[in-house]
């Protein structure tokens, strides 16, 4: 396992970011640094990283690489979520192969097919470099916030370097067929995170949501408007049939008064509901499909590449004609998958 130390990320962090990282960002890096390694989550495994065929002993060595211009990448879990306890709600995986163009292939631990998927990143922990002359005109209550937490891994790689950002955990989102399934990554330790469900909460009471709904929620989390004990709560709630603040303080590891102060913004943003009799919350699943517009969308091509790794494009051609966006044929009423079954199988999503 590769750990990466605070002096080794605070040397790359300051070839990034140039006379911007001066002593004020320094330390707020070396502070936020330690904070995340105090918090740190049981781990499933050590990953090994590779770009374009090349092999990297961590995210932030590709990140700090003005070479490493991505066009297709590979992590592979060095001990498969098959034999670990701490993967009980994980999809078991040996490898995940990264496409340029937003897609993926997942490959069981067993040697079967691999799933071919859509990929996203979502920014979890990070520390955003700020100097003291960035600072100076800001308020504290105030602080900065990004623009998009959501995007392909592309895209992520490109913020880090641009803002620059230093992230210590990422949420990678694969859009699989059925279901979306996510892999939280531990970029300080190179390695992939318990859920934290594990232990804390029955498998039993978690209900698998389609890959439409979840990645609603994945773009509202994206805008980067919730805690980080908020987004964490609504991931989990959405996977519920209903959680109470103990359900989820219990998860999380905090205080009641915490979550509950986290849930009442949720429902002050529409996105959950309280019910005072059984004191559980549930989410407003309905937040996160696409809303109907009130006039005849565009139609869309259907011979366009992109809608095979675009899941907005193709949500939104079958939600306008409620047919498959690739071959027109007619979808069944209530679909769970974003294409036809014959669309399926050809595209490889099954």
């Amino acid at each position: 396992m590769t750990t990466v130390s605070s002096v080794e990320l605070e040397e790359g962090t300051r070839r990034l970011a140039g006379e911007r990282f001066d002593d004020y960002a320094a330390r707020g890096l070396t502070r936020a640094y330690e904070e995340y390694v105090g918090r740190r989550r049981r781990t499933v495994g050590p990953l090994s990283v590779s770009v374009n065929g090349r092999s990297y002993p961590s995210i932030y060595a590709v990140i700090a690489d003005p070479k490493a211009s991505f066009t297709s990448g590979e992590l592979r879990l060095e001990e498969p979520t098959a034999r670990s306890p701490e993967s009980e709600f994980l999809v078991p995986f040996d490898r995940i192969v990264l496409h340029g163009d937003g897609s993926a292939e997942l490959h069981p631990p067993d040697g079967a097919a691999p799933r071919r998927a859509i990929a996203r990143v979502l920014l979890r922990e990070h520390y955003l470099v700020r100097s003291r002359a960035d600072d100076a005109p800001r308020s504290a209550s105030a602080p900065p916030r990004i623009p998009s937490l959501f995007g392909t891994v592309e895209q992520g790689i490109t913020l880090c370097r641009a803002a620059p950002l230093v992230p210590f955990e990422v949420a990678l989102l694969l859009y699989l067929a059925e279901e979306r399934a996510r892999f939280e990554l531990d970029l300080v330790h190179t390695s992939l995170l318990g859920d934290p469900r594990t232990g804390r909460l029955a498998a039993a009471r978690r209900t698998r949501r389609p890959s439409r709904i979840a990645w609603g929620l994945d773009r509202k989390i994206g805008r980067g408007y919730l805690s980080l004990l908020a987004a964490r709560c609504l991931e989990v709630l959405v996977e519920s049939n209903g959680l109470s603040s103990v359900d989820l303080a219990h998860v999380f590891g905090g205080v009641r008064e915490s979550v509950d102060s986290a849930m009442q913004a949720l429902v002050e943003q529409k996105y959950a509901v309280f019910d005072p009799r059984t004191r559980t919350y549930r989410a407003r699943l309905e937040a996160f499909l696409p809303r109907a517009e009130p006039s005849t969308p565009t139609p869309v091509s259907l011979v366009r590449p992109e809608l095979r790794t675009s899941v907005q494009e193709l949500i939104d051609a079958a939600d306008a004609r409620a047919t498959c966006p690739l071959c027109g044929k007619p979808l069944r009423a209530g679909p769970h998958r974003l294409l036809c079954d014959d669309c399926t199988a050809k595209v490889g999503l099954s």
